[in-house]
């Protein structure tokens, strides 16, 4: 299996600027990459570029520009290619579909924060000293730079990565280990309901809180996005110290609010996997479910709209991106793959309106968000608890007849 690492970098000053400038050479790749595809396409006929002529050219681009690419690793380089084609796969993909396309667009340097070494050993080097106490990893023309490792890395390493975050840089490593010893059998099962009100619940009566960690920072937030509003819009680099503090400021809290929902999303995950040997969970299509509502034209009035409720479906989009259930779904998948633990998805749909006792649907079942209250045979119990039972139950038969 292929578990990921990712340890914070200590560079030194002129090791940052290098690794600004590397990121900066990357980018600059990646756009003219996407420029010539759009350029071949629009003017020669519709041609279609790839990415094995692309990569043809990188031998003459490094010799052309011998110090903003000639001087970095060509493996990484080919990888920003790589990157840029499966962007392209991406849109056609969509295009094929039906869905809204998505054309590949240019990235600025904000935009562009990660190089990757698709091998360790050719234009990067794990742990490069290993008779040194201090764990360093040495990237073609940047030399041996500090690594924060807190904890061992298992396995052999494939892939390194340098990732730019605000203040910090950090270092992604993918390593290939044999898989682990399966977590003993604790002989329970269950289902689990995601929701706003309790970020999760389970079929056995446990109420997991929403900690709402973006709501609980929108007072600091708006103080500094108010801030930042009073500068007026300039290159980046044309941008005061006060400007850079301000701009500082909020991605910090941004990324504060995402660390600690990535806490809590590993936290709750290793809880249920290391008490349930089976977990049952709905098949929640979450990228729908945060759309903004289409709007409505008013036929009597030409150029005017009907209200559609775009105000309270905003503030349920925000409240469902807070919750991170994707994120946290992505994570219990992986560590029940660790621990030899069963996951299934199931279909959401009337999982909280199906009576558990006698199975009877209807919308009426479900009086208010919390209340559940058959109109068959009068079985009442809280909804979230009623939507658990329901997904571990539909977890089962689909289990049963896997197997069967």
């Amino acid at each position: 299996m292929i578990r990921a690492y990712k340890f914070l970098m200590r560079p030194t000053m002129g090791q940052r600027a290098t690794l600004t400038a590397m990121l900066r050479d990357h980018c600059s790749l990646y756009n003219g990459a996407l420029q010539e595809r759009r350029d071949a396409y629009r003017h020669v006929s519709k041609t279609s570029v790839t990415y094995g002529q692309q990569s043809v050219q990188l031998k003459e681009i490094r010799a052309f520009d011998p110090e903003r690419q000639g001087c970095w690793s060509f493996s990484s380089q080919q990888a920003t290619l790589r990157r840029l084609d499966k962007a392209f796969a991406a849109f056609f993909r969509r295009v094929k579909a039906g869905e809204t396309p998505g054309y590949p667009r240019f990235r600025g340097v904000n935009w562009f924060d990660t190089v990757d070494f698709p091998k360790d050993g050719d234009g990067c080097r794990w742990d490069s000293t290993p008779h040194d106490p201090v764990t360093r990893v040495r990237f073609q023309g940047v030399g041996h730079v500090k690594v924060n490792q807190h904890r061992p890395v298992v396995g052999k390493v494939k892939t390194v990565s340098v990732k730019h975050e605000g203040k910090h840089w950090y270092v992604v490593l993918t390593a290939e280990q044999a898989q682990p010893e399966p977590l003993p059998l604790s002989g329970s099962v269950v289902g689990i309901d995601l929701g706003i009100a309790n970020f999760l619940t389970t079929s056995h009566g446990r109420f997991v809180p929403n900690p709402r960690h973006g709501r609980k920072a929108v007072a600091k937030l708006e103080t500094a996005q108010q801030a930042l509003a009073r500068f007026p819009r300039v290159r980046r680099d044309k941008r005061t110290g006060k400007h850079r503090r301000a701009v500082e400021c909020v991605a910090g809290l941004h990324r504060k609010a995402h660390r600690q929902r990535l806490d809590h999303a590993h936290k709750t995950a290793h809880d249920l996997v290391r008490e349930h040997d089976f977990i049952a969970y709905e098949d929640l299509k979450i990228r729908n479910m945060s759309k903004a509502p289409k709007p409505e034209p008013d036929p009597g009035t030409p150029g005017s709209f009907l209200p559609n409720g775009a105000t309270a479906k905003a503030g349920l989009n925000r409240s469902i991106n807070d919750a991170g259930w994707g994120v946290f779904l992505t994570i219990l998948r992986a560590k029940a793959e660790s621990a030899g633990r069963e996951v299934i998805a199931v279909d959401p749909r009337n999982t909280s309106r199906t009576c558990p006792e006698c199975g009877h649907v209807a919308k009426e079942n479900r009086p208010t968000q919390e209340k559940f209250h058959c109109q068959s045979c009068g079985h009442r119990a809280h909804a979230d608890t009623v939507g658990a039972l329901n997904v571990l139950r539909a977890g089962l038969v689909r289990r049963d007849a896997r197997k069967g």
